[in-house]
């Protein structure tokens, strides 16, 4: 694989064009507003991800791949963007060399290898000595097309039948030894490395063959799978079997599912089902996980019930990422997947399958159920807490402590409020416990005992501000209650912009806002103060999807305020809180980059770059702090002049050394 071709297959198209323009999903396709002239009124601008290309149909009538599309918006030349998307695919370039030349030259020769072996294997399968074998693939359920289609063959019972072979055809040992069709033997020369199994050919995502899985045919061979070694062609910890005919099937049903077996693979593209693929046989990693994240967001794990089940649960919650990789066996690694799906901004999840069944099996005897079951997978986190609760007797408060110590790690793996907050919420609820339990830090001791009236309150108590029901409470409450404010009064947003503006603080948006469906409904409020009808322009111009999430932030509104409209001191009240929590939350995620910073390796001191990192975290500490006590002092002056009441004072500035 050329440079190029490697920076193509890691950069998604999608994700690069999208940190420029907001992509619209149509259909396999993405549309949006060109970036490259002026467009308002009409997308013309489009993003083919099966072809890596994006194409404007409007005035600039360009298009090209993720280097033209670097080039025209960097303004720079084939080489600079070739520089910045290495960079951004985590490879260093050097120039081309006669070495690199004669590395190419024998990769290619060594492909041509594995392809004689592919048919090689497959003739061995299909003469008198493979009908055996035959047989037992077709009593597994698969045809001969499906044979066929994926290239399976049979390695000879022999030692030496392939190594002779390959040498007949001029290769030499070094060559079958470097493609992985050939071993040492103890006693000298060269065997076949595949005896006796059933060889199914591995293929990258652009269909080029990288070396076999081989599965055994006498029960008493072991290991019962065996891989390709590891070399330049063939890394089994960034492949995915199945992976170049599953890549369309993947994108049009926006979800790939993982299985574990090769076989498995098969029957389930058999029945109907491409967008299946599968690993090398070991821990599932982030290198795979982000191939798949190129063509679908959605991956399923439909893990056999032994790698998904309670063992492999619990032993996945115990043990170190590092023991795990080198496990020789599938382990379903609970919190390295929730920090994949963190990292990656993935959405992972396990289908659950019947006890002592194979994808294989599940598929052959009732398409439906295979089906239902991907559809029904749940996240991650809640299949691990559903597992723990299973067949446990959830009264006792031994049992409880147990689960909660085991999913408290789990949840604080999961960097989406949002999404941690709802976890918590579910398995509080059938614990019946406090869900502030699993978030460290959510539960103050002040917690315990009722809040002090306003007629209770000390003077020492003119410091601090209450908060009013609709304000004070959940998060989820406050940025629907603020929403439904908006849409009702859009009006206000002049004066609130302007208010804002004065205390040098940013206008409301997206950033404010936890809940995607509200993040977007926020600038169509921002749009239809340019409209004469706001009424209408919302009616046109909201999508389906986030009706509900609107019609909620209404209901919101009306609950705790009435039909009355807000004044405009309520509404700005209203929207310094909202603006309170999203500070809180940035200062919670430079306080963790700070701790980050802080903690270099054991023995060595904070080098220059280090120390200019955590110089600037501080300064932006400092700059968020400063930002805390406006809004404070406003809240407070409202207080004093008789409006509602509201925040705490904020700790001291953090001195920058």
């Amino acid at each position: 694989m050329t440079t190029v071709e490697e920076i193509k297959a890691r950069v998604d198209i999608v994700d690069l064009v999208g940190e420029t323009v907001r992509l619209r999903r149509s259909g396999k396709n993405y549309t949006g507003f060109c970036p490259f002239h002026a467009n308002v009124h009409t997308p013309s601008f489009a993003v083919f991800p099966d072809s890596g290309t994006w194409r404007c149909f409007g005035a600039c009538n360009e298009g090209g791949d993720i280097f033209r599309f670097v080039m025209k918006k960097e303004g720079c030349d084939f080489p600079e963007a070739l520089r910045i998307l290495a960079e951004r695919a985590g490879i260093e370039l050097h120039p081309r060399t006669p070495e690199d030349v004669r590395a190419e030259e024998e990769h290619a020769r060594l492909r041509a290898l594995l392809e004689l072996a592919e048919t090689f294997f497959r003739n061995t399968l299909l003469s008198a000595a493979g009908a055996p074998v035959l047989e037992y693939l077709h009593h597994r359920g698969l045809t001969d097309s499906t044979l066929e289609a994926f290239g399976v063959g049979l390695a000879p019972a022999g030692w030496d039948g392939g190594t002779g072979y390959f040498r007949s055809k001029g290769y030499i040992d070094a060559e079958l030894q470097e493609a992985g069709v050939a071993q040492s033997r103890e006693s000298g020369g060269l065997r076949d490395r595949f005896h006796n199994r059933i060889t199914i050919p591995i293929r990258d995502a652009a269909g080029k063959l990288c070396g076999f899985g081989a599965r055994i045919v006498d029960p008493n061979d072991q290991p019962k799978f065996i891989n390709s070694p590891q070399s330049p062609l063939f890394d089994k910890g960034r492949l995915l079997f199945g992976l170049d005919r599953a890549a369309r099937a993947i994108r049009a049903a926006s979800e790939a599912v993982l299985v574990e077996g090769y076989l498995d693979v098969m029957a389930v593209h058999q029945a109907g089902f491409e967008n299946v693929v599968s690993p090398m046989g070991t821990a599932i990693t982030e290198a795979q996980l982000r191939l798949l994240k190129r063509f679908a967001k959605r991956i399923v794990l439909a893990l056999d019930p032994d790698s998904a089940g309670n063992a492999a649960t619990l032993r996945g919650l115990e043990l170190a990422r590092e023991a795990m990789d080198r496990s020789g066996e599938p382990v379903f690694d609970a919190r390295g997947l929730v920090r994949y799906e963190s990292r990656l901004q993935a959405d992972l999840r396990v289908a659950t399958l019947p006890p002592g069944k194979d994808p294989d099996e599940v598929v052959l005897e009732s398409a439906e159920d295979w089906r239902a079951r991907i559809a029904g997978a749940q996240p991650v986190v809640l299949h691990v807490f559903q597992t723990l609760t299973e067949g446990q007797n959830l009264a006792d408060p031994k049992v409880k402590a147990m689960i909660a110590a085991r999913m408290t790690p789990l949840l604080e793996d999961v960097e989406n409020k949002v999404e941690r907050d709802s976890y918590a919420q579910h398995i509080a609820r059938v614990l019946h416990l406090d869900d502030r339990m699993f978030l460290p830090g959510q539960l103050p001791k002040s917690a315990r005992r009722p809040p002090r009236t306003r007629a209770g309150a000390s003077a020492r108590d003119e410091n601090r501000v209450a908060s009013p029901a609709p304000i004070a409470g959940r998060p989820e409450i406050q940025e629907s209650y603020n929403l439904g404010l908006l849409f009702r009064q859009p009006d206000q947003l002049f004066r609130i912009d302007r208010s804002f503006a004065e205390m040098k603080l940013d206008r409301i948006g997206a950033e404010d806002f936890t809940e995607p469906a509200y993040a977007a409904l926020i600038d169509l409020v921002r749009g239809s103060l340019l409209e004469e009808d706001a009424e209408e322009y919302f009616a046109s111009r909201i999508p389906e999807a986030l009706r509900d999430a609107l019609a909620a932030a209404k209901d919101a509104f009306r609950k705790y305020h009435g039909e009355e409209p807000a004044s405009a001191d309520e509404s700005l009240e209203a929207m310094l809180r909202l603006r309170q929590r999203t500070l809180e939350r940035q200062m919670a995620d430079v306080r963790f980059y700070l701790l980050e910073v802080e903690q270099p390796a054991e023995g060595t001191a904070l080098d220059d770059d280090q120390h200019e990192a955590r110089t600037s975290a501080l300064e932006r500490i400092n700059r968020l702090r400063d930002s805390m006590r406006g809004i404070d002092r406003a809240l407070l002056e409202r207080f004093r002049t008789g409006g509602t009441r509201l925040p705490i004072p904020r700790p001291p500035r953090i001195e920058v050394p």
